[in-house]
């Protein structure tokens, strides 16, 4: 990236001066238009509809705030408010992990799973409730539950329900599955934190910036993965399923886990980049 704007202007710069301006401190000229639209309000066909009309001191003011952002290293979706994940937007903001496309694995293998028309699902630590709320959308039957100990991400998740049009899933506060006590699943779906405690990549791109409950989980990133296997075998159903996505170099120890729990059929999946991304296991009827 380039250096930081400057700020100078004058009083009759358009949004097209503004604009190039951003374009050239980022190098990067889709992330420059969409922060554009993001300081105007407006879609990118009204931005180049419009690139001659004079920018608003305040709209350039809040350009040039977030090309500032951007330069430091925080996330473009962070700074746009919203992530496209399986063909939906998604809000986001700095409470929840950035929906990534590998994650999509999950919500495919979950849709091509033999479930009751009316199937009870629960996602475990759903954030900004983007894979709950996809389910839902996708099976209109299913009885869909997310739950999170952030209070802060449960927020978001609503929103985003709301913005869906979704009224059928719920979203619950609490740790793992200890608020639904009592309750059964059909299918049990979860993205939780499996980073190490040192990975280095905790200080590297946008993971510097999203909450590290979402993604650190003890000395081998396991943490929380061993505690909600656990716990998931009580709470599925009979011939029911627990779905995890895990680290690129995790399957062959997530299936072992999977296994010793009670688990059967136990097999990881790999994402489009050719990594074990995904283990299955399935509770034996």
């Amino acid at each position: 990236m380039q250096s930081k704007p400057d700020s100078s202007c004058r009083h009759s710069e358009t949004i097209g001066d503004a604009l190039a301006r951003a374009r050239r401190s980022l190098d990067n000229r889709l992330e420059a238009d969409l922060l554009a639209c993001r300081a105007l309000g407006c879609g990118r066909s009204w931005l180049y509809a419009h690139d001659r009309d004079p920018i608003e001191p305040l709209s350039r003011q809040a350009l040039e705030a977030l090309v500032e952002q951007r330069l430091a290293g925080r996330p473009i979706a962070q700074l746009c408010g919203e992530r496209e994940f399986y063909g939906r937007a998604f809000r986001i903001d700095e409470h929840v992990l950035i929906p990534r496309p590998e994650t999509e694995l999950l919500i495919d293998l979950a849709l091509s799973l033999d479930l009751p028309d009316r199937a009870r699902v629960c996602d475990v630590g759903t954030g900004s409730g983007c894979i709950a709320l996809t389910l839902a959308a996708e099976r209109p039957g299913w009885r869909v539950t997310g739950v999170d100990c952030s209070a802060e991400a449960l927020a978001v998740a609503s929103d985003n329900r709301i913005g869906l049009g979704l009224e059928g899933p719920e979203f619950v506060h609490g740790d793992l599955l200890e608020p639904l006590s009592g309750r059964r699943f059909d299918l049990i779906v979860s993205n939780p934190p499996y980073v190490a405690d040192d990975d280095p990549h905790l200080q590297r791109g946008d993971l510097r910036f999203e909450p590290s409950t979402a993604l650190v989980a003890g000395p081998d990133g396991l943490d929380v993965i061993r505690r909600l296997v656990d716990a998931a075998f009580e709470a599925i159903t009979d011939g029911g399923h627990l779905l995890i996505e895990h680290g690129h170099d995790q399957a062959s120890q997530v299936r072992p886990l999977l296994r010793q729990a009670g688990f059967t059929r136990v097999d990881s999946h790999r994402d489009l980049a050719g990594i074990e991304r995904v283990t299955l296991g399935a509770k034996r009827a």
